[in-house]
């Protein structure tokens, strides 16, 4: 009765949770959509910033680090627990091959030297949500080291998106390490709920030398890692769901002098907070430090509702972590073509397999859509980071037909994003494939109906509407209207009926003609081609 009792507390109380997070979800998003009015502000004087990056990527497998528990956001507390994950006497840890090879495979997009022999170390602390009391990472010998990521700082204040920079940063390691459980706050009652699910789960942790400058610099580098990952299909980079956190160590100093102390601002939960974070705790420390004060080595985080760091714990209360080495798991031995034994076959992890399984990464996607279908680099860049190359490439040449690149990007990047934004949908969630969005650029390419009608059908399709296309311009009475004699008709009843445009055009002001064409596509529903009606008007106006 008591444990039942407990279950009831705990699933009423993630139902509390989850209301909050829903509360929350909307208010981050404003925060965010307020955020893109903020850019990086230079700092004052001849300071200058220094920052490195911890990001946590949690992997894209089925089951645990170490154990067969399954993995599933949000799944009822409790649920996913393997007795290794509970920290059971007498169970051990098994490593999943799989995380290994996703591991490996990210280690190589990052130019990373790949370590064939990698060791597994134990990392204690005591918290609620670690059973163990230790945390399984690489401390020692990672699986990784000594890589690079290069990455572009665009303009966001444009749709232009010009490159203001281009970066480089290097990568000091990437290791494997298992992710802590969930402590739920129970504000209203005072406790602190326990949910093992996340126990266990495999993380890379990517850890970057302090090469970048500000949190523009940080933000940007966050964002091409995500989308790398997200290619090599090794982490879903979704922040909201936390399966991508970044933890930043922030210090400034003036330039001629010595790396200031820094400070860690931990568990930076999207990529705009990552730059108000970095640009408010820059701000922070120069204020102490121009008032004679010091900064401190200290744990903090960012309260994204203020737009402030809030200091956790300070050097004095740090972990000491008391590293060892794992004892229930052997050296990780990784092999090449040249270096398995005879007979491995698929039974050993095998760099040089892994490495013949690279995607296309993110940089090469933008420069190939530029060069092969002749777009604006900003549409490439779009199209990249808002996941839409292969919707976009089967909108152009769906069953063969080579349409017009330029026009798609436009449709697929303004108005197809226009209807997922309105309904605050997700592309996964897109009602509207590929085929029948290019069907729509057919028929305002030919002249069947207009833009502003192809917009509409569209909107009717997001709707849910299962009519052919041909059906709903039928029913609307949407098809173009292109015959001259028609429009010319029209042209002249709207002459007729607005004599002050008619005096204007002839006293020189040419402008009318946008008025009056405004009035044709009243008559007509936005039906009139706009090309012949211009020309009629313009005929029409000019002969009187």
């Amino acid at each position: 009765a008591k444990m039942a009792a407990t279950a009831r507390k705990i699933c009423a109380v993630r139902v509390f949770l989850t209301s909050r997070r829903s509360v929350c979800t909307c208010n981050m998003l404003y925060a965010n959509a307020k955020a893109k009015k903020d850019y990086a502000r230079a700092l004052p004087g001849d300071w200058q910033g220094r920052v490195g990056l911890e990001i946590h990527a949690q992997i894209s497998s089925n089951s645990k680090l170490f154990s067969g528990s399954q993995v599933q956001f949000s799944a009822p507390p409790n649920t996913l627990v393997s007795p290794f994950d509970a920290s059971l006497p007498g169970t051990l840890p098994v490593l999943n091959r799989q995380c290994v090879e996703a591991g490996v495979l990210t280690a190589l997009a990052l130019n990373c030297h790949i370590n064939r022999r990698s060791l597994f170390d134990r990392k204690h602390y005591f918290y609620a949500d670690l059973p163990a009391g230790y945390q399984i990472t690489q401390q020692r010998l990672p699986l990784a080291v000594n890589g690079h990521l290069t990455f572009d700082v665009y303009d966001e204040r444009t749709s232009q998106r010009q490159v203001l920079k281009s970066c480089q940063v290097r990568l000091k390691q990437l290791q494997l390490e298992q992710d802590s459980g969930k402590s739920l706050h129970d504000q209203e009652n005072g406790e602190v709920l326990v949910d093992l699910n996340r126990a266990g789960v495999a993380l890379m942790e990517i850890v970057t030398e302090p090469d970048m400058v500000d949190g523009t610099e940080a933000a940007a580098m966050v964002k091409e890692l995500q989308l790398i990952l997200q290619a090599l299909g090794t982490c879903d980079g979704n922040m909201s769901e936390g399966s991508m956190r970044v933890d930043a160590n922030i210090s400034v100093n003036r330039r001629g002098e010595e790396m200031g102390t820094r400070a860690e601002v931990k568990n930076i939960g999207s990529i705009k907070f990552v730059q108000k974070a970095i640009e408010y705790e820059m701000q922070r420390q120069i204020e102490l430090l121009e008032g004679a004060g010091e900064v401190e080595e200290e744990t903090r985080y960012f309260d994204w509702k203020s737009g402030k760091t809030i200091s956790l714990r300070d050097k004095e209360q740090r972990h000491d972590y008391r590293y060892m080495p794992e004892p229930n798991l052997p050296p990780l031995i990784l092999y090449t073509y040249t270096s398995a034994p005879g007979g491995a076959g698929n039974t050993v992890v095998n760099i040089d397999r892994i490495r013949e399984q690279m995607p296309e990464l993110p940089a090469a996607t933008r420069h190939r859509l530029v060069q092969e279908y002749n777009i604006p680099f900003q549409h490439s860049v779009a199209l990249v980071g808002e996941g839409l190359v292969e919707y976009f490439e089967n909108v152009v040449d769906v069953k063969g037909k080579g349409r017009d690149p330029r026009s798609a990007a436009s449709w697929v990047l303004t108005d197809l994003l226009e209807q997922l934004h309105k309904r605050s949908l997700t592309f996964q969630e897109c009602p509207v494939t590929a085929s029948k969005l290019g069907e729509i650029v057919d028929l305002v390419t030919m002249g069947a109906v207009s833009t502003s009608t192809g917009k509409k059908i569209l909107s009717l399709l997001f709707d849910g509407d299962n009519r052919s296309l041909s059906q709903i311009i039928e029913d609307n009475q949407w098809a173009q209207i292109r015959d001259e004699e028609t429009l010319g008709r029209i042209c002249d009843e709207v002459l007729e009926s607005h004599p002050e445009l008619v005096e204007a055009y002839g006293k020189g002001n040419k402008k009318v003609v946008n008025r009056l064409m405004g009035e044709v596509q009243k008559v007509t529903n936005k039906c009139a081609d706009p090309s012949i009606t211009s020309r009629l008007l313009r005929e029409k106006l000019e002969g009187q």
